[in-house]
């Protein structure tokens, strides 16, 4: 009979994935495209097309790019996207760095909540601006102010998700761990820990964010180069093309970053089986 014929060696057929048409992966790949492309012909057609703002309010595609060019020419681009990156890079780290040392405090110990995340909820509120002029006078005016300012705005996001993620991990868990003899600090490496990787990767991003946010607060400190003066310089000699080269630069900077910090959170969180959309 067939029913007891010796199966070990056959394997049951993989279901075959679904093929989309050729013209819906088509869109897809070029999903993400549409709405820049747009918004830039919008650009040119209320500049150059149709002429609906002046240029000194609004300057065309072309000639942004033309002071783009100018500026990358005499190497003046260069050093001040090479300042800025640095300055966001260093505070990154360096208010990602305290945030999960803290974070991992007050999300693991009640004393430490009731000591520190009062205190951090409140200087959490404070504005970006209201620091300069204290970092101004502590730090005087060279790098330390700027990167320490960054670090603020990078430090909030990532120790509130984080917090937030350690304890919403799922008690059965724990007790599962329990069960099988994991010692304290078992549990939090094996158990707390990688629960809390969700969200301890969504506040990194939104931390990356709001470093370059901070940036351009940062680059107020009597600074001579970087994006922020850049734009603050633009705005200055009431030149809109500059600060919209600045603009541009910015949000091109901060997809790129949140996009390998998103490359990273795929990799990581490969183990996991969330919802990933509907097509």
């Amino acid at each position: 009979m067939l029913v007891g014929a010796d199966t070990a060696g056959v394997s049951a057929p993989r279901p075959t994935a679904l093929r989309l048409p050729v013209w819906r992966t088509a869109v897809r790949r070029l999903a993400p495209w549409l709405l820049p492309v747009g918004l830039l012909a919008g650009w040119f057609l209320a500049t150059d097309g149709f002429h609906l703002l002046p240029a000194h309010q609004l300057p065309s595609p072309r000639a942004v790019a033309r002071t783009a060019r100018d500026l990358l020419a005499g190497g003046e681009l260069f050093r001040h996207v090479a300042a800025s990156v640095q300055r966001v890079a260093l505070g990154f780290f360096l208010g990602a760095g305290v945030a999960i040392v803290l974070g991992t405090w007050v999300g693991l110990s009640r004393f430490a909540e009731r000591v520190l995340d009062p205190t951090l909820q409140a200087i959490r509120n404070v504005p970006s601006l209201a620091w300069v002029p204290f970092l101004l006078l502590w730090m005087g005016i060279d790098e330390l102010p700027k990167v320490t300012l960054v670090a603020i705005g990078a430090f909030f996001p990532v120790y509130v998700n984080l917090v937030s993620g350690i304890r919403q991990t799922d008690r059965k868990l724990v007790e599962l761990g329990q069960v099988f003899g994991l010692s304290e600090l078992g549990l939090v490496r094996h158990i707390v820990l990688p629960a809390a990787l969700p969200s301890l990767l969504t506040g990194l991003r939104i931390g990356l964010g709001q470093s370059w946010l901070f940036l351009v607060a940062a680059e107020l400190i009597a600074s001579t180069r970087g994006l922020g003066f850049l734009l603050i310089d633009g705005q200055n000699s009431a030149r809109a093309d500059i600060m919209l080269v600045g603009i541009l630069l910015l949000a091109v900077l901060g997809k790129a970053s949140d996009g390998a910090l998103r490359l990273l959170e795929r990799r990581l969180l490969a183990w996991t089986d969330g919802f990933g959309g509907v097509a």
